[in-house]
């Protein structure tokens, strides 16, 4: 029995002298120990020794070392379906660019030379009965790999009874749950600093090498030693860092088109008709005010505006919307190739994961227990229907939230508003110029902050209701939580950003008719167009996330492992002074806290990149630098400050990469309107069509004069397609047909080439399944080879009795 109320760290360590070693920190209220105390495996079972506490006793910490032998190895081996190895094979170059440089003889500086890199094997799944076909059976110290110790002796304690079992009393995550004990986790390997004296790099432990040629700043050119860290924190970890560096290194491509577009728009600028025509007009076209109390003003005034705003609007983005669209496609599509490959060399293609248990909260508030139809052993059952009723309450949790996101949103329109008019009503030259220009940079930066308090308000509220709606396993768990959350962020920042492109000036009416919201007049797009004020809202909230999650990626772990070992040293302090222990040092590190906070922000950010890139061109170069510093911060948090984490398996990266694709079939269609309805390219394009091809004239084109019951400033014009009673003009519905048109065109032709793309790029690379296809010939011929004799002796019998 494990004793409630003590705490306990459960450390798993893999010292190969005997065999391996589960080193585990217990906290009770009893005196000191100076030895090591042993428990036992019984029958899979984890009994600890007892401990007797008293109130006067002061709180201690013991070290408590459990081994697993041989047997218990081999035996859950087997049942966990673990790969042994057949016969080994050269290790594969997964590295594109390092294959095309060295056909082209050009030196690559990416590449670098790891020490003690792992072995490739043809594997199968491992058979106790078949022990001598497989590589390495003789030496029994090394032949299992620290993470494939670390799994079966973890799932050791996953399935210890320490109660009742019909109260589901079952396994150390329900204890931690319960604050029994206070963490489980494997030790690391040594401490990541390289000693003092000269070391050869073989030599080096696992921690070392990933600090020395992964998690160093230095290191940021360097290929990711993606073996080295499936070898030390399994596969699911090293899927995350591949998927992260393969994605940085797709984004190369698209920053430099990006960076080209923006430049030929910057070049391009002294040749845009239209601006040339406002910053000359002069006093020729006195636009209406814009506000009740503002005064008419003349169109010359926003001359830098307009030259600035063709930078984001002019052919080239059309044409990178384009290009955007079909590298989402191309990058995912060879992204599947990518995760084949990795998890067929990782030996997780065809994993499939066991029937998982319930998790450990679910299994302590569940009502009753019922027998598992797959299983048939009795486990915690909580009945469908009220499930279901609780996700539903839950949605309208979820509904609410989004309805106060729509009112943060209205508030920074209002407050956008109140801004323009007060800068317009001081008179200043310079404010009334760039009123909306300074009303929409501080109005975003208002906007920035409501999202990031939002989204920390949010995240705990899902967390909150995701356990109340009792998921049975850690999978529904995890998939119902980043199902709300990515819903909720998705509106929480791009709520803003499609207000802006879609919605803002559409409503705005004309003059003596304007549309207002709660007594304020409609928003109207600025000077420069709707275009630039998205590129400024998207640069603010992308970069400014971007920076502001570094940041915290940098700080935050700093401050938890802080106040760690400070909690931990006033323990230690009841004890005999000492230097600080592996587990000590790894207990005072933070607790990793799993992968969800960074796909989430990497999966916002391709959303960004792809969904309003007509609007940013420099979106994916902004990306690029932040992933660059993203790769080494998040490699130097799971190797020097978070807790070596349980090897998890992973043949994907899950339902993100669903995520991901629905968001490259909605970025297609979100740049076709953009480009349709925002973009001035379609306006421009029928008057060149239809009038001039230099554009001459094309600003007197897109102006309105003011009806004649507009007495306060008569014959004032504004930027509409309407008459002189304002109804709207021939043209306009010309311009409408021809941007449903454009619409339908673009999206078809898109959808049609990604169809051709993902018909054109297998899912599975050719040399791999030939190497698949001889795994599974050396795996026949190794399980099956004394079937095979016995019919040969059974046919040779039978041919010398006839």
């Amino acid at each position: 029995m494990l004793r409630k109320g003590s705490e306990l760290l459960l450390a798993t360590g893999g010292d190969r002298e005997v065999l391996l070693d589960l080193d585990y920190v217990t906290g009770n209220r009893g005196e000191p120990q100076n030895t090591d105390s042993y428990g036992s495996l019984q029958n899979g079972g984890f009994i600890p020794p007892r401990y007797e506490e008293t109130a006067s006793e002061k709180k201690t910490i013991h070290y408590l070392k459990l081994s697993a032998p041989w047997d218990v190895l081999v035996y859950y081996a087997e049942e966990l379906i673990l790969r042994a190895p057949l016969q080994a094979q050269p290790n594969p170059n997964f590295n594109t660019s390092d294959r095309i440089l060295r056909k082209l003889y050009i030196p690559n500086v990416m590449a670098e030379s790891l020490p003690n890199r792992p072995l490739d094997y043809y594997t199968c799944a491992f058979r106790k009965s078949k022990m001598e076909k497989f590589l390495g059976c003789e030496n029994h110290d090394t032949y299992f790999t620290n993470t494939q110790r670390h799994r079966i002796v973890y799932e050791l304690l996953a399935r210890t009874v320490y109660g009742k079992r019909k109260r589901a009393e079952v396994g150390v995550a329900r204890l931690l749950n319960e604050r029994a004990y206070t963490a489980a986790f494997p030790l690391h390997e040594g401490p990541f600093e390289l000693p003092e004296y000269e070391v050869r790099p073989d030599e080096l432990n696992q921690r070392q090498v990933l600090f020395q040629y992964w998690a160093r700043w230095s290191k940021w050119y360097k290929y990711q030693p993606l073996d080295h860290i499936r070898e030390y924190f399994g596969e699911k970890i090293a899927l995350y860092f591949a998927w992260l560096g393969f994605y940085t290194a797709w984004l190369l491509p698209a920053a430099v088109v990006g960076a080209f577009v923006f430049v030929s728009g910057v070049m391009s600028m002294g040749t845009n008709t239209p601006a040339k025509e406002i910053c000359n007009s002069g006093g020729s076209y006195l636009m209406c005010p814009l506000c009740k109390t503002c005064k008419p003003w003349n169109m010359s005034d926003i001359c830098p505006m307009a030259k600035v705003g063709y930078l984001f609007d002019h052919p080239g983005t059309v044409f990178f919307s384009v290009f955007m669209s079909f590298w989402a496609v191309t990058f995912l599509e060879y992204w599947k190739r990518k995760m084949a490959t990795l998890a067929h060399h990782w030996d997780c293609m065809d994993f499939q994961e066991e029937e998982e248990r319930p998790r450990p909260e679910f299994a302590a508030m569940a009502p009753s227990i019922e027998y598992n139809p797959v299983t048939g052993v009795k486990e915690p059952y909580f009945p469908e229907k009220a499930r279901l009723s609780r996700t539903l309450t839950g949605s309208m949790v979820i509904i609410i939230m989004l309805c106060v996101v729509m009112i943060f949103l209205v508030s920074v329109i209002m407050y956008r508003g109140i801004v323009s008019v007060m800068m317009y009503r001081t008179g200043s030259f310079v404010l009334r110029t760039q009123a909306g220009n300074i009303a929409n940079i501080s109005s975003s930066m208002v906007n920035l902050a409501l999202i990031l308090l939002m989204g920390q308000v949010y995240t705990v509220l899902a967390l909150q209701l995701t356990k109340w709606e009792m998921h049975r396993t850690q999978t529904q768990y995890e998939d119902a939580f980043t199902f709300k959350v990515f819903v909720f962020q998705f509106v929480n920042f791009y709520s803003s950003p499609f207000y802006v492109a879609f919605f803002k000036g559409r409503f705005v009416g004309y003059p003596g008719r304007y549309g207002t919201l709660l007594g304020m007049r409609n928003e109207d797009c600025g000077p420069g167009g709707c275009l630039i004020e998205l590129a400024e809202q998207l640069f603010i909230i992308m970069v400014g996330k971007q920076l502001i999650s570094n940041v915290q990626e940098f700080v935050i772990p700093k401050v938890k492992a802080w106040q760690q070992k400070r909690a931990l040293n006033k323990v230690r302090g009841t004890q005999k002074s000492q230097e600080p222990r592996r587990w000590e040092e790894d207990y005072q590190l933070v607790e990793c806290e799993g992968l969800f906070e960074e796909y989430l922000e990497i999966v916002l950010q391709f959303g960004f990149i792809t969904i309003f890139v007509a609007a940013f061109p420099l979106a994916p170069l902004f990306a690029l630098l932040n992933n660059w510093a993203e790769v080494r911060l998040d490699a130097h948090k799971f190797v020097c400050e978070y807790r070596r984490p349980v090897a998890e398996r992973a043949q994907n990266i899950g339902v993100w990469f669903n995520i991901l694709e629905a968001l490259s079939h909605l970025s297609v269609i979100v740049n076709a309107f953009l480009i349709a309805f925002t973009s001035d390219f379609l306006p421009r394009l029928l008057y060149q069509y239809k009038f001039d091809n230099d554009l001459n004239g094309y600003v007197n084109f897109t102006l309105a004069y003011a009806p004649p019951s507009y007495t306060s400033h008569p014959m004032c014009r504004y930027k509409a397609f309407r008459d002189n009673n304002g109804n709207y003009t021939l043209i306009y519905w010309e311009l409408l047909a021809v941007r449903l048109g454009f619409i339908i065109a673009f999206e078809h032709v898109v959808f049609f080439v990604l169809r051709a793309i993902d018909w054109m790029v297998p899912d599975v690379p050719e040399s791999l399944g030939l190497k698949v296809k001889r795994e599974r010939y050396l795996a026949k011929q190794a399980l099956a080879d004394n079937q095979e004799a016995l019919l040969v002796s059974h046919r040779g019998s039978a041919s010398s009795q006839g």
